[in-house]
């Protein structure tokens, strides 16, 4: 009888709730992108999610999760820079470019100081990369991962990439000899791929053995909760790990509206007004103050781009009501 009552409690249907806004979670490693999201999700009752770009499942760090309206401009932190903390095993590569792979060959770790500076500068600002075959970049609708795993090769052109910084530092333990890598980069950029050329241009071959994303988007990794965190807490209090949809428009201009023009406005009406042009606006009404969505600015016209739906603006404001949490 007992088992039957456990198997019922576990088969039973979460109860969804609408949540909105964004969840800075440090991801664990062993989790891909979307077990973490989905995870976190069962765990806020959400109703609707989202994530910013992916994060491997050996990597971990700093993953942006959209919940509800928030959803709606989670696209633009995928073209956001990145920042990642690395490590590199010297002298071996191995079939995947990372610990989990076979060691393919070894070679002796013989360079000097100037030979990593120089190889330092010749990886920072605009570098040419060719995606690894253990990637979820997709090729005829399916992640290249899945023909590796095939033993299937597939040709893969090389893109372009931009290097913000780097830092390379040699760490010595005995006979084993890694880089510690700090590097600021674009949106797409492989970091095990990095390692991996890196490893060549210095002549004894790499494979990474850590990563870990410390910034995304001006978010960083002190901003971040822990899953074991948002377990922790009990259910009523969970949304407290919530971050408002703004945060995601950090780097737009605003603009505050009054209540008929913030309706028109809602209803996918341009309003004129004394405005810069300006590309990228976060959109406000005044009373209530609320977020109502993005738009740009030309020729002293507001132009809607992304809108909230009203009842979004209702849940929003009814979850920020003092002490109320549901």
């Amino acid at each position: 009888m007992g088992n039957r009552l456990d198997q019922a409690s576990s088969n039973r249907k979460v109860e969804r709730r609408p949540v909105h806004g964004l969840v800075l979670l440090d991801k664990p490693l062993g989790l891909s992108s979307n077990q973490a999201l989905q995870k976190v999700k069962w765990l806020l009752r959400a109703e609707k999610a989202g994530h910013t770009g992916t994060l491997d499942p050996l990597a971990s760090g700093v993953l942006p999760l959209c919940f509800g309206a928030a959803t709606k401009f989670s696209q633009l932190h995928l073209d956001a820079d990145k920042s990642y903390e690395a490590i590199a095993l010297l002298g071996a590569t191995t079939s995947t470019g990372d610990a989990e792979g076979e060691v393919q060959q070894r070679r002796p770790v013989q360079f000097g100081a100037d030979d990593l500076e120089r190889v330092r500068v010749q990886f920072q600002g605009e570098i040419r990369q060719v995606p690894p075959m253990h990637s979820a970049l997709k090729k005829d609708g399916r992640p290249l991962y899945e023909y590796a795993r095939a033993g299937i090769k597939v040709e893969r052109e090389a893109r372009t990439v931009h290097i913000r910084e780097l830092t390379l530092a040699l760490v010595a333990d005995g006979d084993v000899q890694t880089l510690r890598m700090q590097v600021r980069c674009s949106k797409g950029t492989y970091i095990r791929t990095l390692a991996e050329d890196i490893g060549e241009a210095l002549g004894c071959g790499a494979h990474l053995t850590l990563l870990r994303r410390v910034e995304t988007g001006g978010f960083g990794i002190g901003e971040c909760v822990t899953l074991a965190q948002i377990e922790a807490w009990p259910d009523e209090e969970r949304l407290q790990a919530l971050r408002p949809v703004e945060d995601l428009l950090a780097g737009h201009g605003q603009i505050m509206l009054e209540p008929d023009d913030a309706g028109r406005f809602l209803s996918g009406v341009r309003r004129r007004g004394k405005w810069p042009d300006n590309p990228q606006v976060a959109v406000f009404g005044l009373r209530p103050h609320a977020l109502l969505g993005t738009a740009h600015v030309a020729a002293s016209e507001l132009i809607p781009d992304r809108l909230l739906s009203p009842t979004d603006i209702e849940q929003i404001l009814a979850h920020q009501a003092p002490n109320q949490i549901t």
